[in-house]
């Protein structure tokens, strides 16, 4: 084999922009592909320049010796039937490029060569070898990836080992076994790769990779048990996403290869980085990231029973599997009426707050989440209510009212304009401002009265906005939980609010998320003196 460390593949750029609501620009994908350099990929698949404009703007665009670890990859399908690589634009577009590699697609599932290409297998097969040996000739490094290729060695096994037997000798230096359908379960698919693997072991230039989807929700698992049967190389997207149920998660492929099967890529020399660049592939593709990711979900080392908080104060092995900061999360305690001291003790340490008297906390948690408040995606709320039941409030500003108008004109347009009274350093101030609705309304006019005496609220934006009805049966009177995520850029906290006035519960949410943001910004500011 020509590698003896496994190599990681992304393509995040290409195969997952299929994901449906997904689209990226050339300057999205730039930005994307210098994060997964720093992570150390081995190679990424920025897109297919022949299928559409916005690809080729981004390989024309960007220079590939820009990236210091990875290579970056052009894709493309084989030259079509009964032509001529070297006349197929599809192809030849690829050598006036400066990625340095090629990533080729051809059939080895023989039904997919019959009814969809409709040709015959013979003509299949010089597809390939032609196009794999045109690029190879032109200087490319050839990756080949072998569609269907489970279901057509179910098929005819004969069929898709001389499909990769015709990339292999004509210049491809890896051969990649796609699950395509994402139907192939891992004892099954172990299987195959092994006989695989062990068809082209005579063969010292080539690997042979793997490429999951997660149709029957093993993309994952499959992708390591190929690496376990002797596979050299994964692909995947970061975060799993792609067409339909997704492709293989990277994510928690590269963690757990490093730190659970020995078997050590070069992104896992980078491993705290890797939370961070799955929310920031999140963010660009306006994704919201789920909490549940494993190993960089925010509550994917969140610990909310008693028992369990009551082991990880002593011991953190006793309920997680590996340390949250080495893959750069962090561990949280949620807590509710179902805490107990325990619990607010260690809220109140991961805060970075004194707990104060933590029955007395408790004993207002429960009343407030009676009242149908929800603390465990509401750190600011939580942390203001611990200061508050110390006695330590210290509000930005006293509230005198607040009014909201909204109009909704002849032409179709509707406008909405807030204005609010308050006093702010001892000081009566006025603002009016229009928004798109209510709550954007009241957080500029809010912004406009104080920020000249928090200066620090204009890094911190609005990010997420979530609406429940508590008690439906009660119709427009029922009761409403409000929960406002706001953001400086380098941190995310949830604030909430309830109330039958939808505009009550977003302003305590709104203003909890300012004040919260405000006051770590300054503690922040003080322990970095300033800067």
């Amino acid at each position: 084999m020509t590698t003896e460390q496994i190599t990681i593949f992304d393509t995040t750029l290409r195969d997952g922009t299929q994901r449906e609501g997904v689209t990226l620009t050339a300057e999205d994908k730039t930005r994307i592909a210098k994060e997964l350099d720093a992570l150390g990929v081995d190679y990424i698949e920025a897109g297919f320049p022949a299928s559409n404009p916005k690809d080729l703007e981004f390989f024309e665009g960007f220079d590939a010796s820009q990236l210091e670890n990875a290579k970056l990859v052009a894709f493309t399908r084989a030259r079509r039937p009964n032509a001529r690589a070297e006349d197929d634009p599809a192809v030849t577009l690829l050598t006036g490029l400066s990625a340095p590699v090629a990533c080729i697609v051809a059939k080895s599932w023989k039904m997919h060569v019959e009814k969809v290409l409709r040709t015959t297998v013979e003509e299949n097969l010089a597809s390939v070898r032609d196009t794999v040996e045109y690029l190879s000739k032109a200087g490319k490094e050839v990756i080949f990836d072998a569609e269907h290729y489970f279901d057509g060695f179910k098929d005819s096994r004969d069929h898709a080992l001389a499909v990769l037997r015709a990339a292999a000798e004509s210049g491809a230096t890896t051969l990649v076994l796609c699950d395509t359908n994402g139907g192939t379960l891992p004892t099954e698919l172990r299987a195959i790769v092994e006989e695989t693997v062990g068809e082209f072991r005579g063969l010292p230039h080539v690997n042979v990779g793997i490429h999951t989807h997660n149709d029957s929700g093993c993309a994952v698992a499959n992708a390591l048990v190929a690496v376990e049967a002797g596979a050299m190389q994964v692909q995947g997207t970061i975060n799993g996403v792609g067409e339909r149920c997704g492709n293989c998660d990277l994510v928690p492929v590269i963690a757990n290869l490093q730190l659970k099967m020995g078997e050590p890529v070069r992104a896992g020399e980078n491993l705290s980085r890797l939370t961070e660049v799955s929310n920031y592939v999140s963010e660009l593709m306006n994704l919201t990231p789920d909490a549940h990711r494993p190993f960089v979900g925010r509550s994917a080392f969140s610990h909310k029973g008693g028992l369990h908080v009551d082991g990880i104060s002593k011991d953190p092995s006793t309920y997680e599997h590996v340390e949250p900061e080495s893959i750069g999360n962090t561990r949280r305690t949620p807590v509710g009426e179902l805490s107990g001291k325990n619990s607010i003790r260690a809220k109140a340490e991961e805060l970075g707050i004194e707990a104060g008297d933590e029955m007395t906390v408790l004993m207002e948690i429960k009343k407030k989440e009676h009242e149908g408040y929800h603390y465990e995606a509401a750190d600011a709320s939580l942390a203001l209510l611990i200061s508050r039941t110390a006695g330590e409030d210290a509000p930005l500003f006293d509230l005198e009212s607040f009014r909201i108008i909204s109009e909704k004109r002849a032409d179709g347009a509707t406008t909405t304009e807030a204005t609010i009274k308050l006093l702010v350093g001892g000081k009566r101030a006025i603002s009016t401002a229009e928004g798109n609705g209510p709550v954007n309304a009241l957080d500029r006019a809010l912004r406009q009265a104080i920020e000249q005496h928090y200066p620090e609220l204009s890094d911190i934006h609005l990010s997420n906005y979530k609406v429940r009805i508590l008690d439906e049966h009660r119709a427009t009177e029922a009761t409403t939980r409000v929960l406002i995520d706001s953001t400086d850029g380098r941190r995310v906290w949830g604030a909430v609010g309830v109330g039958e006035n939808i505009i009550e519960a977003s302003w305590q949410a709104l203003v909890d998320g300012l004040e919260y943001g405000a006051r770590t910004s300054a503690v922040a500011g003080s322990k970095s003196g300033g800067k």
